[in-house]
């Protein structure tokens, strides 16, 4: 169950690792951008991974009550991974984007 709240979020979190490989079409396709890409990648998917399962950690369930169910609550075991793992993986591209324009910019026309 640790690890179901970011299965669920695997896709979205794909769709954004292409978007950012993708884009902007402007920036030159250099072996060194393209390995910087795959660096930031593989970072903000580990930051994702991390941090869902601190995510799922942090959460306390509601105590049982005397018939021995639990109250409403528990669904944030599951919803505060995923949040928590969109966050950073979100979190490290945004951290990225402008470092990779800064790095390869093309200079201006003369």
């Amino acid at each position: 169950m640790r690890y179901l709240a970011l299965l669920l979020l695997a896709p979205w979190l794909l769709i954004l690792g292409w978007a950012y490989a993708c884009y902007p079409k402007s920036l030159p396709r250099t072996p060194a951008r393209r390995l910087f890409d795959v660096l930031a990648l593989l970072l903000a998917f580990a930051a994702a991974v991390y941090a869902g399962l601190l995510g799922f950690d942090m959460v306390q369930l509601p105590m049982p009550d005397e018939t021995g169910r639990r109250a409403s609550g528990a669904i944030w075991q599951q919803v505060l991974p995923a949040l928590c793992g969109y966050g950073a993986f979100a979190g490290v591209l945004v951290l990225a984007l402008p470092l990779r324009a800064w790095l390869w910019r093309r200079p201006p026309p003369a």
